[in-house]
């Protein structure tokens, strides 16, 4: 199923003046951390004896009361240039009610409700660098989220902001614009993840698609936001 890495050229000069602000924040946080010999990945995993597979950093997750907005970063795959990644979500409180799960997919164990409803909004891949090299969206058992479809979860995209200094300004200001810098590709992942969930229910229809652990990263799209920012301001012109 194709899924196709977003074009600069087909966003609006507001939309790309918009993500340009966002990565000059990226910029500077990255900025401010490599002066110190410091990168983003590397302010969760202070204070830790080592890094161990599947464990959350930092312990507890982040969470921002305001915002309902949640992350953490972890590792469970081997192999690649991949050194972890982000889990980014958004928490009941935040989510508009008018935006409702697909319940009718709710097949096993009852999903998180009300206040403890959570919503995936993308993972974000480092390389043992503390760069970004991809994004990737995944199937709900991965996640224990609430299920929502793409439409609604593009509308919480906005929503995401992790305004408190705990446990590192600069990493929680960097997530919260990576998360507006690259919005389309976010959204083109979650589209694409609604599309290959309903392909996976017809070829399995006695199969409960969302806790199908042989379905577990729906879409993935390698990310450079040199490249991106680029792309950006040459559309812009």
């Amino acid at each position: 199923m194709l899924l196709a890495v977003p074009d600069a050229t087909a966003l609006s000069p507001h939309e790309r003046s918009v993500l340009l602000e966002a990565a000059a924040e990226v910029e500077r946080c990255q900025r401010a951390l490599a002066k110190a010999g410091l990168n983003v990945v590397g302010e969760l995993l202070k204070g830790h004896e080592g890094f161990y597979e599947m464990n959350h950093y930092p312990d507890g997750d982040v969470f921002d009361r305001d915002s309902h907005s949640q992350y953490y970063y972890h590792a469970h795959r081997e192999g690649g240039l991949e050194h972890g990644h982000f889990h980014t979500f958004i928490r009941g409180a935040g989510i508009a009610a008018r935006l409702q799960p697909r319940s009718d997919l709710c097949k096993g164990e009852p999903w998180p409700t009300g206040d403890e409803a959570i919503a995936h909004l993308v993972a974000i891949s480092m390389d043992a660098w503390g760069q970004p090299i991809g994004l990737f969206a995944c199937n709900r058992w991965v996640t224990a989220e609430t299920w929502y479809p793409a439409t609604a979860v593009k509308e919480m995209l906005p929503g995401f902001l992790i305004d408190h200094a705990h446990p590192s300004w600069p990493t929680n200001l960097w997530l919260s614009a990576m998360l507006k810098l690259f919005r389309p590709h976010i959204e083109a992942l979650l589209d694409h993840r609604d599309q290959v969930v309903e392909h996976w229910r017809a070829l399995h229809p006695d199969q409960d698609v969302l806790e199908d652990r042989s379905l577990e990263i729906t879409g993935h799209l390698d990310i450079s936001i040199n490249a991106w920012v680029e792309q950006l301001r040459q559309a812009q012109g």
